[in-house]
This record gives C-alpha cells, sequence and structure tokens, in this order.
C-alpha cells in the first residue's frame, strides 16, 4: 500500500512538472515568435541597391522580392525560419556608373556577397537578441516568478540553436544556382539564360566594348570610300536608333557615333527598357549626357512611368499622337498601345490596337496644314495606315532592319536593335549585332537624301561596318 500510495502521489506531480515545462517550452516558442515579428527586419545596402532584409516564420529558404518583376524563391535550407530580402530602390550614383562605364562590375559579385553576408548576421544578431527578450518578457508574465525570464530565455536560446542546426544540416548550395520564379520572372531564363552563362557572356561582351567604341571612332574615315554624296548646307543629319533594351554601353556608343558623325538630333523608336519598372528609368539618364536633341517614341516593353522619365530629360522630346518642328522638319510620331513586357502579356501577332495607333497617327496628321517628312512609330504595323501620307516612317521592334518601299510610295525605314536586344541578346549563339542608322534630310525640301546603315559586332565580335545608300531625287528622275 505505501508503494502505491507513493506511486500515486508522485504520478500528479510528475504530470504537473511536465504540463509545467511544457507550458514554458510552448510560451518560450511564442514569446521568440513576436520578438523575431517585431524586430527581425532591418534596411540594408546590398551592392547598388538598397534592400530590406527581413525574417520570418515560413518553411525555410529565401526570397528575393522585386518589385514590380515578380520574386525568386531558393530552396537552400529547411527550419521554421525563412530568409528575404525586398529590393526597395537603386543607388543612383552606382547604377549610373554602371550604365557609364561597364568595367564598374568589376568585384560587384563579391561586393554583394559581402553585403548580404554582413546584413544576414547583423539581422539574426537582432532577431536572435528580440526572440530571448520576448520569451523572457512572455514567461514573466505568465508565470509570474522571478526565475521564469531566465528559463524562458534558456529555452529560447536552445530553439535559436536548433533552428540553426536544422538550416546547416540542410544546407543545399547546389540550390543557390536553380531558383523558382514568380510573376514577371517567371520568363527570366527564356529571355536571357541561366545566370551562370549571362555572367560568363557579358564578361566577354564587356571586353569587347572598348574595342568596338575605338572602331566606331575610326570608322568616320571610312565615310570616304562610300559611294559619292554631296551634302548641302541644308543637310540636316539624324541618328536613327531603336530598341536599346537597358544595354548598357548602348549610350556610350550612341554618343560616339553622333560625335564622329556630326549628328544633329537622335531619333528613338522605342523600347529602352525591358520591364519599365521604377529600378530602369535610372537607365535612361544617359539620354541627358547627349549634346543633341532626342526624339523618342514609347515602345511595348516601355511603360508610361518610362515615357514620363524620358520626357523630363532636358533634350528630349516625347511624341505620342503629336508633331514637333526640328532643325527644319516637320517630325510625326506615336507610342505604341501595347504595355508588353513579358512573353505572358504578348499575342504571337500584332492585334488590331497596333493599326489602330497608325490610324489615330494619320487622324492628327489630316489635321494639321502641312504633310509631315517623317513618322514614328514603334511596330512597323502601325505604319500601314501612312502609306502614301508621309513620305518616310521610321520603327524598330523587330530586332531586324528592314527597308521597304510601301505600295504607296512611303519608304519605311526599320531598325534592327541598337542595344543588341539587351542581355537576351547574349542568350543565342549567333550574337545580335548593334545597329543605328545616319539619316541625311534636306531641311528645306523635307526629303531623304541618304543614308548610313552602321552595324557593330554583337557578342565577341568587335567589327563595324558601313552600308551607304544614296536616295534618288524623285523631281530629278522626272
Amino acid at each position: 500500500m505505501p508503494t502505491e500510495s507513493g506511486q500515486g502521489s508522485g504520478e500528479p506531480a510528475t504530470s504537473r512538472r511536465v504540463l509545467r515545462w511544457a507550458g514554458r517550452l510552448g510560451f518560450a516558442l511564442v514569446g521568440a515568435a513576436l520578438g523575431v515579428l517585431l524586430a527581425g527586419r532591418i534596411t540594408a545596402p546590398i551592392g547598388p541597391f538598397v534592400t530590406t532584409v527581413s525574417l520570418t516564420l515560413g518553411g525555410g529558404g529565401a526570397e528575393v522580392s522585386i518589385p514590380p518583376l515578380g520574386a525568386l524563391s531558393v530552396d537552400a535550407f529547411d527550419g521554421p525560419v525563412r530568409v528575404g530580402v525586398t529590393l526597395q530602390r537603386v543607388d543612383q550614383e552606382r547604377i549610373e556608373a554602371i550604365v557609364r562605364d561597364p568595367t564598374a562590375l568589376d568585384g560587384i559579385g563579391e561586393e554583394v556577397a559581402a553585403d548580404l553576408q554582413s546584413a544576414i548576421i547583423t539581422l539574426l544578431i537582432r532577431s536572435g537578441l528580440a526572440a530571448i527578450a520576448g520569451a523572457a518578457v512572455l514567461g514573466l508574465l505568465v508565470f509570474r516568478h522571478p526565475r521564469e525570464p531566465f528559463i524562458a530565455a534558456g529555452l529560447s536560446v536552445t530553439i535559436l540553436l536548433t533552428t540553426a542546426g536544422i538550416a546547416r544540416v540542410t544546407w543545399r548550395p547546389e540550390a543557390l544556382t536553380s531558383p523558382t520564379y514568380s510573376g514577371l520572372l517567371v520568363n527570366a531564363n527564356t529571355l536571357i539564360g541561366s545566370a551562370t552563362d549571362l555572367a560568363t557572356k557579358f564578361d566577354d561582351y564587356r571586353r569587347s566594348l572598348e574595342k568596338l567604341v575605338t572602331n566606331v571612332s575610326n570608322l568616320y574615315a571610312a565615310v570616304q570610300t562610300l559611294p559619292a554624296f554631296v551634302e548641302g548646307a541644308d543637310t540636316v543629319r539624324l541618328l536613327h536608333v531603336s530598341d536599346l533594351h537597358l544595354n548598357p554601353t548602348a549610350f556610350d556608343l550612341i554618343a560616339s557615333i553622333a560625335d564622329q558623325f556630326g549628328v544633329d538630333a537622335v531619333i528613338d523608336t522605342g523600347d529602352i527598357t525591358d520591364f519599365g519598372s521604377e529600378p530602369e528609368t535610372q537607365y535612361v539618364d544617359g539620354i541627358g549626357d547627349l549634346d543633341v536633341p532626342y526624339l523618342y517614341v514609347r515602345g511595348n516593353h516601355d511603360s508610361a512611368r518610362t515615357e514620363a522619365t524620358v520626357a523630363t530629360q532636358p533634350n528630349a522630346i516625347v511624341l505620342d499622337g503629336s508633331g514637333t518642328t526640328l532643325l527644319g522638319l516637320d517630325i510625326v510620331g506615336i507610342g505604341d498601345p501595347r504595355f508588353t513586357p513579358d512573353q505572358s502579356t504578348r499575342d504571337d501577332e500584332a492585334g488590331d490596337e497596333v493599326v489602330d495607333a497608325g490610324e489615330d497617327l494619320l487622324a492628327f496628321i489630316e489635321d494639321q496644314p502641312i504633310r509631315p517628312d517623317i513618322a514614328l512609330v514603334h511596330d512597323p504595323v502601325s505604319a500601314t495606315p501612312l502609306d502614301g501620307e508621309v513620305p518616310l516612317v521610321l520603327a524598330g521592334h523587330l530586332h531586324e532592319r528592314v527597308t521597304e518601299e510601301l505600295d504607296g510610295g512611303t519608304l519605311l525605314l526599320v531598325q534592327g536593335s541598337t542595344g543588341g536586344a539587351g542581355l537576351r541578346g547574349l542568350q543565342g549563339e549567333e550574337p545580335t549585332p548593334l545597329t543605328c542608322t545616319v539619316l541625311y534630310m534636306d531641311r528645306i525640301s523635307g526629303q531623304l537624301q541618304a543614308y548610313d546603315d552602321v552595324t557593330l559586332g554583337g557578342l565577341g565580335l568587335t567589327e563595324v561596318t558601313i552600308v551607304r545608300t544614296v536616295v534618288a531625287d524623285p523631281e530629278a528622275e522626272e
């Protein structure tokens, strides 16, 4: 009987102790979680970006959010917490330095890694202290005994060490090379291939840029060997560019050609960016560095934000169902009606709205007292309604140079890609060439006299070629 009685009295005591420790552990978990939720977030610079780095409750791994493009997730470790990195804005000075000088990319990978490591260490220390404090405070409030905060703090330390141990044991570095994309970034691999291949190719591409610019500087001397063309005092030189697609060297090349050829103005027929996002607007500041007027119409990769930012440049003229007189030439233009920055938002063929844009521009032209000399559109499909109404239409979009005389006599000049299709141009084995055209216009008659098609080799190529076409004077033929 005494033994049974002893066993009977011991069981409730043991049960109470188990329940008490279970309660302590549970409240320690809750307190630690509250501490992490309240303090598990810091703002930190990572490379050229200002980011928010956070620690949240989740199924392990990490997620990098790039508003409004989407996010990429990496299943790099298991555990009850998840690391999040959100890009808030770009450091304008750093981005400008990279755009103007691609060699500034040297060492940026190591810098980003070091910044990220420092940010995560700071976050873990801050979150760990907050977790311990949260557990201690909740333990005191619930159990109301002086020793309880210390017990709760000890339990929270054990929880933190266990979480860190799980992350360490399940660490999968290979997962870093195969992230999962969401939002617009779903198309990242389709657009530019793997990050490893892109980095290797861009490094090769960057090394060829200096030679490209040098060759452009020497190119103008070759003009003497081209078919004879005598410029008059009223000749205006326009540089037609298109589809820069964020190429970090495009503005350097534009500036070099504009200087060598004595260009009076630049005409851009759209797709200056890729996704039209806020971070990309920093890129268009290259327009303001040019010493000549810059006419622009929006492409299907350019958002309203992109167009508005271009308009803020001191030398920019944005045409969207409007016209301007520049250097004696009457020029009209309209932006692409679509905003289709990725394949998921794009039809295989141009829709009726693209033709309608040409119709809208035609309606504007018919209200003007004189016929314009040049019309600017992004997609050449928009040129169809303008046939016979405008002598010259400039377009882009195709990433391939096309010259066509339409049925009504209008000359359609479609530019290739002055940005070599951007980073996507590094995807295929055949490099996408960088193209632009110097147009020679008579400011009195508004007629195109001649044009020089300039082609620069793409990835790994440093060849620069120029082909001149002299346009026959229709009055002289008569």
